[in-house]
Parts: structure tokens; C-alpha cells; sequence
């Protein structure tokens, strides 16, 4: 069973519905399954802007180093 759809309109920057229709004929599919993912947390940590960076990493408990 297929959920209802609902229609929207959102306004594109026009190389990047370009690159999205060079890849499918249906730019809606993709954009759906890009909000998917992104609602449920399933990104790429590689192009993901807004992850945070740390400076330095935590250091192991006493004795797990060279001590």
C-alpha cells in the first residue's frame, strides 16, 4: 500500500536539478528518499556540513597508552 502524496513546490538551483535529472527520469523519487534518509539520520558523514569536528581525540583510560 502506498502512502497518500502530497504535492509541493520547492525552488532548485538549476545545475542541481540538472545533475538530478541526469540520473533520473523522476527527479521527485530521489529528492523523496534524500529527505528519507536524512529525517532518519542516514548521512554521509563524508559530505555532511554540519557534523562536528573534533580537535583532539579523547584520550584512553591510565594505562592504555605508553605510560
Amino acid at each position: 500500500m502506498n502512502p497518500e502524496k502530497t504535492r509541493v513546490s520547492i525552488d532548485l538551483d538549476s545545475e542541481v536539478l540538472n545533475r538530478i535529472k541526469h540520473l533520473t527520469n523522476d527527479p521527485s523519487k530521489i529528492i523523496e528518499t534524500a529527505i528519507k534518509q536524512w529525517l532518519n539520520g542516514e548521512r554521509d558523514g563524508e559530505t555532511d556540513l554540519t557534523r562536528t569536528f573534533r580537535r583532539n581525540p579523547p584520550v584512553p583510560p591510565q594505562g592504555e597508552w605508553n605510560d
